[in-house]
C-alpha cells in the first residue's frame, strides 16, 4: 500500500483538525518516546538472542574428552 503525496496531505489535515495545533507537539513527543523505547527493547532482545546464540555455538565447537 503506497500513500501518495496528497493522501499523505489530507492525513495530516485530518489529524490537526482532530486534535489541534496545540495537542500535535504532545502527541510527537509521545510517539518517539515510544518508538524510542520500542528500538531499545528490540536491541535488547536482539542482542539477547545473538548471545544465546554465540553460547550454543561456542558449546558445539569445544572437544569433549
Amino acid at each position: 500500500m503506497n500513500l501518495g503525496p496528497w493522501e499523505i496531505v489530507i492525513i495530516i489535515l485530518f489529524v490537526i483538525i482532530l486534535f489541534g495545533g496545540k495537542k500535535l507537539p504532545e502527541l510527537a513527543r509521545g510517539l518517539a518516546l515510544g518508538l524510542k523505547e520500542f528500538k531499545k527493547t528490540t536491541r535488547e532482545i536482539k542482542d539477547e538472542v545473538q548471545h544465546a546464540a554465540d553460547e550454543v555455538n561456542g558449546d558445539e565447537k569445544e572437544p569433549q574428552n
